[in-house]
C-alpha cells in the first residue's frame, strides 16, 4: 500500500461497503481517523496500512467490512 494515495478527508469503507470514518492524515504506518465524523464518537481512532485493500473513486477501500474494522480500531487519543 503506497500511503501517498491517502489524502486528508477520504472517506474510508468496509469491504460491505459500510463507512467506517474520514482521513486525518497518515501517521507512519497507520491513518489517523477524524475525531468529528459522525462515527468517531469524538475520538481520533487508528486503522493499520495494512487493512487498506485498494484506493477506489476517491474512497480507502477495506479488506474487512466496517463492523470489523471497528471493532479492530487501535489506540484512541483525543488531541
Amino acid at each position: 500500500m503506497d500511503p501517498s494515495a491517502i489524502a486528508a478527508h477520504m472517506e474510508v469503507v468496509g469491504s460491505d461497503g459500510g463507512h467506517v470514518g474520514t482521513v486525518d492524515h497518515v501517521d507512519g504506518q497507520r491513518i489517523k481517523l477524524t475525531r468529528t465524523d459522525r462515527a468517531a464518537g469524538g475520538e481520533h481512532h487508528y486503522l493499520h496500512l495494512d487493512l487498506v485493500q485498494a484506493v477506489r473513486d476517491g474512497k480507502i477501500v477495506l479488506n474487512r467490512t466496517a463492523a470489523q474494522a471497528k471493532d479492530e480500531w487501535g489506540v484512541k487519543s483525543v488531541g
